[in-house]
């Protein structure tokens, strides 16, 4: 009797051994269900996170256009530097090339005696006189010789165009003292000439000294009418002669002088009592005004400013340049820092 009831309660505790080690696993896959249930109450906690990185997202992509903005901005203003720098260099070389005329003034008291070269030819200098503020008083016996109290000097020399013919010159000391209006009043007489027209050449040169002290006389005035303009007056006119200096600075230094001269003529009434043939000239010499013109070429390109404007230009384009670079690597930084959130986003949500 006692085995049977043994065999029933060992039977009963081996299946209730078997439940026990078959209890664990139904605990572990209840355990899991309640994770996925976890998990899955989550995900929608994380769905509304989303809205986070898409902020960012709209931050960055504002800033990457802003930059490719300034980018462009900064490239065009490098093309202005350059545009610049070639626009300064040809304006420079065209300066060079084309130097602007300067004019300037300078008042004198006391000019230099200029020489008068006559060329009379048959007439004859009957007299020469030194007045003062434009004062010529009344004639006495024209065309009878008066007093010349001018500084004269006559001479031949070789025609400088012919190197053939010789000329016959009468040089006479010219006005100085502007302040005065000193001037020189000459009388010429001519008995009969052969010609329809009669008149007497002559020219102006700058300086009587420096004719007096020329070793070579001839030389000189052949050297005079080459560079200097030879004018007339005529016979029966008082013709009035205003002079001015202008001064003419070179390229290579030298100095050139040219009168220029204003001219008034007035008839002359001959009221001698017996009718002549002959010809009076009568010619006044003055200064117009008390001031020396100077004319000369000045370059107005300066190379400094040239310089100072090219240095500066370069100083913006590196400027730019740099700012071009850091603008590309802060871009290319940008883009993978996004690529890097992006896909730590995408790992975080797989």
């Amino acid at each position: 009797m006692l085995r049977p009831e043994l065999s029933a309660s060992y039977q009963e505790l081996s299946e209730d051994v078997e439940r026990a080690s078959e209890n664990p696993t139904d605990e572990r896959e209840g355990e899991m269900e309640v994770h996925e249930d976890a998990s899955s109450v989550i995900l929608p906690d994380s769905e509304l996170g989303t809205t986070a990185p898409s902020l960012r997202f709209s931050k960055t992509c504002l800033k990457n256009v802003f930059s490719v903005i300034l980018l462009f901005i900064y490239l065009l203003l490098m093309a202005v530097a350059v545009f610049l720098v070639y626009q300064t260099i040809s304006d420079f070389r065209e300066k060079l090339k084309h130097p602007v005329m300067s004019v300037s003034y300078k008042e004198v008291s006391l000019y230099d005696a200029p020489g008068i070269a006559f060329y009379p030819g048959k007439a004859r200098l009957l007299s020469c006189k030194h007045h003062y503020y434009d004062h010529i008083p009344p004639l006495i016996n024209p065309g009878q010789p008066g007093d010349i109290d001018c500084t004269t000097q006559r001479i031949n020399y070789t025609d400088p165009f012919t190197n053939q013919s010789m000329k016959y010159a009468l040089v006479v000391q010219g006005p100085r003292d502007v302040k005065k209006k000193e001037l020189v009043f000459l009388q010429f007489h001519l008995n009969e000439t052969d010609q329809d027209f009669s008149a007497i050449d002559y020219l102006l040169f700058s300086s009587f000294q420096e004719f007096i002290n020329s070793p070579e006389k001839a030389e000189f005035m052949k050297d005079c009418e080459s560079s200097y303009s030879s004018w007339k007056f005529s016979g029966g006119f008082r013709t009035w002669v205003k002079m001015s200096l202008v001064k003419t600075k070179e390229e290579d230094g030298s100095e050139t002088v040219e009168f220029k001269q204003e001219t008034s003529v007035v008839n002359y009434i001959d009221q001698r009592t017996k009718p002549r043939s002959d010809q009076l000239f009568f010619v006044v010499f003055e200064w117009k005004d008390p001031f020396i013109q100077t004319v000369q070429d000045i370059v107005t390109a300066n190379p400094w400013n040239m310089i100072a404007l090219l240095c500066g230009i370069f100083l913006a384009l590196f400027k730019a340049a740099d700012f071009a670079k850091l603008s590309v690597k802060w871009m290319i930084k940008i883009r993978k820092r996004h690529l890097k959130r992006s896909h730590q986003v995408r790992n975080h949500i797989n």
